[in-house]
């Protein structure tokens, strides 16, 4: 009775882990980046190549968080996952792990200032990094157009024939020279933490004595930034140099899964993220799954080990943090636990940074199969390439460690033994606790899911692992239906981008609760400026949160709200942000943006009120939302010189697309009123709305299409806000005002898609989603986002989702693994919103 027990159980398990590898057909797009771990602005790791054995998974800014899989067949090793990376050697490191000194001017110097024999003791001497107010690891402040920068290198020996790599971070457009070589000129751009092999004639300049790196830095927008380092790449022994073949990548919308051919047998590997909008307790869950199933190919049973490894990189900033790595137990789990020594809580916000307090787990079920170890980077892969297994190094059970010194490792090994036709599977998992998430003005607050009953990451762990079945059922019922609702809404191509947009725009949030029991959900500006609950980046992606849980929208609004109600935030318009992330002690932009953050709060208040058919959450705030539209009737027809959403551009007088979300605020304000039974408000405002569209007509008409400034002849613009008159039903402006524009667009696109205006080839895909929503029909719609499509299955700028690149080349301008792509479910929303009228 027992064994058919044990047997019916296995059947269990090995038909909920089949149906978890074919929840949905294949997407075919080639994503820029492949989501793995997601749950955080914080514990997020993409998978930077097509294989996902080509290079090392990495953190969504760039940086490497170690993440090795290995499986062993009948004594031959074979890597799937990660890369066997040497570390890099300092000769000259970079402010993110070690402050430095230059000499620096902002003023143009003469010529040959980038020569080593350049006179520069005219020149300031300043700490770096060198950059604007905010900026990460800064030590002098950057705060002029221009900087130029001479870094003295000491060197002990000639590098001549040595793998030398040079790191720098810039905002915006960077030239470096060594040694009076041009070695780097990025053009309008901003990039962290590039690493960039030296070419043999640059490294044999390299010299024992004093060496010059000398760069110059134009800040063109918004913030600058300058920081740079050698390093000697020393290389390493690799264990695990076979790799197998990867005959597939499907991501969906909570998973993305792998098959690999390996030797004899076939290897299917599933990261789940179990991010499902409607259940906060799990969504907010710091836990995520790394599952696995194994199957001979050839019907002989064959030996086989499995082994996974990270790396304290996931809990450190920078390189040169001391950390403390420990082996726990609980439940009948093992922990292979990591944090720094220092755990300053809180204590590190901005932009290109990673969380250095908390704790990052490694956890799989403690069974007679599996062995945990804590050690050397080396010694971990040779034991399991030489032997299969760790016992020899799993006695260990705590190491402390400096990662720029010695590398330590997290390595687990199960014992999967003979593995013939019937499949063979496990899982580990894989989180991060990061004991307070945000400061709340001066309050320091808990993540959401940390309540009476799930008090410790060990009770989430827990609680994780009892609920995986259910989960992985649950994900794939998901799955299925917003691949299919997105399909029957905009086509495959639009659903496959839904899919990979999905994971990231959620976990570029983090989940608490306020002191008054509020919901509060925090979105982080990735790659932007970090700002944290920037009203401007809720904004364009709240269609995903509207049609899958209107409550995480109100999450987003909820303290930009309170800023102006405690009477904290004093102007007649909305904040742009709360601060930068993860303290939320008020704004930090250095710039207001009045008709924008008004309009977006007005809209969104009033989208959620159609979306759930009541409008008791502007009641709430009907004071603050008052004021707001007071203020947009005044200075929203024709706004003055001043900054959009699409910050990036620059100021612009007389905006023909930020008037239309000034004028829809409004309405909105309207449609609300009428809702709460406020009707002579009603007839107001709504009245207003329409008299200033018609204004907005005139104004704007430029022939065939309307014009990117009033005052403008000959410009366009996309006139993406305009689609909230269609789907809220607020019908100020007349059809025809849409559909002129959306046939002049069809003249404008580009191989990549539809610029953003009429002044540069560059365009936002998520404005590009909503301009297509405004089309009549699914055709025409789906011949504005095909290039979308097009572009992230061909760019060649690996990373997560970017949202501003160019129709030209495909190529990233900025931005990535940001927030906004929910945005694309607009088209989504669009249809549920229909079905409801």
């Amino acid at each position: 009775m027992k064994r058919l027990y044990f047997t019916l159980s296995v059947l269990i398990c090995f038909t909920l882990y089949s149906n978890a590898q074919q929840s949905s057909a294949n997407n075919k797009l080639r994503a820029p980046a492949y989501p793995l771990i997601t749950i955080d602005p914080y514990t997020s790791a993409w998978s930077f190549s097509n294989n996902l054995f080509d290079d090392a998974v990495r953190h969504w800014t760039g940086t490497r968080h170690t993440l090795i899989g290995a499986i062993r067949v009948d004594g031959q090793t074979y890597r799937f996952m990660g890369s066997e990376d040497s570390f890099l050697q300092p000769l000259a490191v970079t402010a993110e792990s070690k402050s430095w000194k230059g000499r620096y001017t902002f003023d143009e110097p003469a010529d040959g200032w980038e020569k080593s024999d350049f006179d520069d003791s005219s020149w300031q001497e300043g700490k770096a990094a060198f950059g604007t107010k905010g900026q990460p690891n800064l030590g002098t402040l950057w705060d002029t157009k221009n900087i130029w920068v001479r870094r003295e290198v000491m060197l002990e020996d000639d590098l001549a024939g040595q793998n030398i790599i040079l790191e720098y971070s810039h905002d915006d457009i960077f030239e470096l020279y060594i040694n009076g070589i041009k070695v780097v000129d990025t053009g309008f751009t901003w990039k962290n933490n590039v690493q960039l092999q030296l070419s043999d004639d640059v490294v044999k300049t390299l010299k024992k004595g004093i060496n010059v790196i000398a760069v110059h830095c134009k800040n063109k927008t918004g913030a600058g930034y300058v920081d740079f380092g050698l390093y000697n790449n020393m290389g390493s022994k690799k264990y695990l140099p076979k790799t197998p073949i990867q005959e597939f990548v499907n991501v969906t919308p909570t998973q993305t899964k792998y098959q690999f051919k390996c030797g004899p047998v076939r290897l299917a590997l599933n990261f789940t993220s179990p991010l499902l909008p409607d259940n906060l307790e799990i969504l907010s869950r710091p836990v995520n799954y790394i599952s696995y199933e194994v199957t001979s190919l050839d019907a002989k049973q064959h030996n086989v080990q499995i082994y996974f490894e990270a790396t304290p990189e996931w809990a450190i900033n920078k390189f040169g943090q001391t950390v403390k790595s420990e082996r726990l137990e609980y439940n009948g789990m093992s922990f292979l636990k990591s944090g720094t020594v220092e755990q300053n809580i809180l204590g590190q916000k901005g932009d290109n940074v990673r969380i250095d307090w908390g704790y990052f787990y490694l956890v799989g079920d403690k069974t007679l199969k599996s062995e945990f170890a804590i050690y050397d980077y080396e010694s971990v892969k040779k034991s399991f390439a030489e032997k299969g297994n760790l016992s020899d190094l799993s006695s260990r059970q705590t190491e402390t460690s400096n990662p720029a010194v010695k590398m330590t490792s997290l390595a687990y090994a199960n014992q999967l033994g003979k593995v013939g036709k019937k499949p063979v599977s496990g899982k580990i998992m894989v989180g991060y606790d990061d004991i307070k998430s945000i400061q709340y003005f001066g309050e320091d607050l808990l993540p959401w899911w940390k309540n009476d009953k799930i008090k410790t990451i060990y009770d989430a762990f827990n609680q994780a692992n009892k609920d995986y079945p259910e989960l992985i059922k649950k994900c794939n019922v998901f799955d299925q239906k917003l691949t299919s609702d997105a399909t029957k809404a905009g086509g495959t191509k639009y659903a496959e981008l839904c899919a990979l947009a999905f994971r990231q725009s959620i976990a570029a949030h983090k989940l608490v609760k306020g002191k008054n029991g509020d919901l509060l959900f925090f979105s982080k500006e990735n790659f932007s400026n970090g700002s944290i609950g920037t009203v401007d980046v809720t904004y364009p992606s709240a269609p995903l949160f509207l049609y899958y849980n209107p409550d995480l929208l109100k999450g987003m609004m909820n303290f930009i709200f309170e800023y102006s109600e405690s009477g904290r935030w004093k102007k007649p318009f909305p904040a742009h942000d709360v601060g930068t992330y993860p303290i939320a002690n008020g704004q930090t932009y250095d710039t207001d943006m009045p008709v924008e953050e008004a309009g977006n709060m007005l809209i969104l208040s009033t989208a959620i009120a159609v979306t759930e058919g009541n409008a008791s959450y502007a009641e709430k705030h009907w004071e603050v939302l008052t004021t707001w539209a007071d203020f947009l009737l005044k200075n929203g027809l024709d706004p003055e010189n001043q900054l959009c959403t699409d910050d990036f551009a620059g100021h612009l007088a007389h905006n023909a697309n930020l008037s239309i979300k000034a004028i829809l605020g409004i309405a909105g304000y309207g449609k609300m009123a009428d809702i709460l039974g406020k009707k002579e408000i009603a007839s107001k405002y709504s009245s207003a709305a329409t008299a200033m569209a018609q204004k907005w007509i005139q104004m704007a008409n430029d022939g065939d299409h309307y014009r990117l400034t009033f005052d403008k002849k000959g410009t366009w613009s996309q006139k993406y806000n305009l689609v909230w008159d269609k789907l809220l039903n607020l019908s100020v402006f007349p059809e025809i005002v849409a559909q002129k524009e959306i046939a002049y667009y069809l003249t404008k696109q580009n191989t990549y898609g539809l610029p953003l205006d009429n002044r540069a080839t560059y365009t936002k895909s998520d404005w590009i989603m909503w301009t297509a929503t405004m089309a009549k029909d699914k055709e025409t719609f789906e011949k504005i986002i095909d290039p979308v499509y097009k572009a992230f299955n061909e760019s060649s700028s690996r990373v997560p989702m970017t949202d501003w690149y160019q129709t030209t080349d495909a190529k990233q301008v900025g931005f990535q693994a940001r927030s906004v792509v929910g945005g694309y479910f607009i088209k989504m929303l669009a249809e549920k919103l229909k079905a409801k009228k």
